[in-house]
Parts: structure tokens; C-alpha cells; sequence
């Protein structure tokens, strides 16, 4: 892999794990549906999830999605939702 493609390889996994475990405590803390939206979310930053779309279903989410609904995602996590309360 080459240097740009690394450091997006590395980035897809660490976003990957923060929506996750961000879904686990809205999961245990807050309430169920939004910790399964999350979880499910979270996939979708997941390398192998992403070569999963691509190889099976012939498409793939564009970065630029990508940073877009993670911008949405963080907003959401500490201005909307009561776990952005429990960290105050």
C-alpha cells in the first residue's frame, strides 16, 4: 500500500471503532435504537464492509460521504444526544 492509501486504511478502522464504541455506550446508557443505528453505522467504516459493497453489490460509499455523515454523526453524538449530556 502506498502512503495515502495507508493512512485512509488506518482512518477508515479508527472511525470505525469510535462509531462503534459509541454505539455500544448508547447502547447501555442511553437508549437501544440509537445504539443499534450506530452500530450498524459503524460498519460502514470498515474496510472490509466497504470491499464487501464494492465486490458484492457492484458499488461503494464515496469518502466524501464518508466525512460527511461522520461530521453528521459527531454532532449528532455530542449536541443532540444524551450521551453528549453524560460527558459534561
Amino acid at each position: 500500500m502506498k502512503g495515502a492509501a495507508v493512512v485512509s486504511y488506518v482512518a477508515s478502522w479508527v472511525f470505525a471503532l469510535a462509531v462503534f464504541v459509541t454505539g455500544l455506550l448508547q447502547l447501555t446508557l442511553v437508549h437501544p435504537v440509537p445504539g443499534v443505528v450506530y452500530l450498524l453505522l459503524s460498519s460502514l467504516y470498515a474496510p472490509p464492509a466497504s470491499a464487501l459493497l464494492r465486490n458484492r453489490l457492484g458499488f461503494s460509499i464515496p469518502p466524501l460521504v464518508k466525512v460527511i455523515l461522520g461530521v453528521i454523526l459527531i454532532l449528532f453524538t455530542l449536541g443532540v444526544s444524551d450521551l453528549g449530556d453524560m460527558i459534561d
